[in-house]
């Protein structure tokens, strides 16, 4: 496995490494040895790894992430025959997904997140953290990721034309007069970084730079909890709830399933961009138009 973690991080993957090296740690401290062989991979040991993952405290879905990484690094071993397949390994563990959180909010809770308090009353960190959840939500549902990494060069007039950085997929994005106006107030004034907002310092590369997004998202992720107990907001908020909470109010508001894929994958819901695809981006823009109206009138006015 550690060969594994190398190979990744020279392939700039470095979530996935990251991954790699917490099953790693978890199963090592879980047979009380560093180094850990492929016999010790029986059904009753990892039926016994489950139980001390959920004696943690780990939810179900990391407790299936560390079972899927073992069980992807026991098929690689497989693969190159140091191990001889059984077949029904981890057939006894849990592996799979579940979407059973609530991860949207209401009209009326997202309406308090974005817009109920006012600036001026809140310190500066609680300020940024709120303009970037107001850039996500009318940015389509813009995942964090993407705006910590989005380029000054991406920003053509009222257009963000920029690549997904998890899928690579290209994304040009209208801007909302009210998203255009926090863009121009709050855009990185550093002439040295590449990126549009503050959020990346601009100096870092590789393994130091996925380390400095990860502590910007920890950061978001405290804030915006902060946030929301200052609006009055009882729901569990992270950096995902905008992009989630977008999916909800535009199938709430009636816009094709062609055009809103709601899918729930391994802990998001996700607005398919593969089936945006098929629209104009005058249609989208209309959509995205519609539901930042409809949160601003707090769900009073139907779609």
């Amino acid at each position: 496995m550690n060969k594994t973690i190398e190979e990744l991080k020279d392939e700039k993957r470095y979530g996935t490494a990251h991954v790699y090296q917490s099953t790693l740690n978890a199963f090592s401290e879980f047979c009380g040895c560093e180094v850990i062989y492929f016999h010790q991979l029986n059904r009753a040991n990892l039926k016994e790894f489950e139980t001390y993952l959920r004696d943690k405290q780990l939810s179900w879905n990391t407790v299936s992430t560390y079972m899927r990484t073992l069980r992807a690094t026991y098929n690689k071993a497989v693969d190159k025959k140091i191990i001889t397949e059984n077949s029904r390994l981890f057939h006894h563990v849990y592996t799979g997904v579940k979407n059973d959180i609530k991860r949207a909010l209401e009209v009326e809770e997202i309406n308090k997140l974005l817009n109920e308090v006012p600036l001026k009353k809140l310190p500066e960190d609680l300020i940024r953290c709120r303009v970037w959840a107001n850039l996500m939500f009318q940015l389509r549902g813009m995942p964090f990721v993407d705006l910590a990494h989005l380029h000054k060069s991406d920003l053509k007039g009222n257009t963000l034309s920029y690549r997904r950085y998890k899928t690579g997929g290209q994304m040009i994005v209208d801007i909302p007069i009210t998203a255009m106006k926090l863009i121009n107030k709050y855009q990185n004034t550093n002439q040295d970084s590449p990126y549009l907002f503050p959020i990346l310092s601009g100096t870092k590369t590789g393994e130091d730079l996925y380390t400095e997004y990860q502590q910007a998202l920890r950061t978001m992720n405290y804030n915006l909890g902060r946030l929301a107990k200052k609006c009055g907001v009882a729901t569990k908020v992270s950096s995902y709830t905008t992009r989630h909470t977008w999916a909800t109010l535009a199938k709430y508001c009636n816009f094709s399933e062609q055009l809103i894929c709601e899918a729930f994958g391994h802990s998001s819901v996700k607005v398919t961009e593969t089936y945006l695809k098929n629209f104009k981006n005058e249609e989208i823009k209309k959509a995205n138009d519609a539901i930042i109206l409809y949160v601003s009138n707090n769900g009073k006015k139907r779609v």
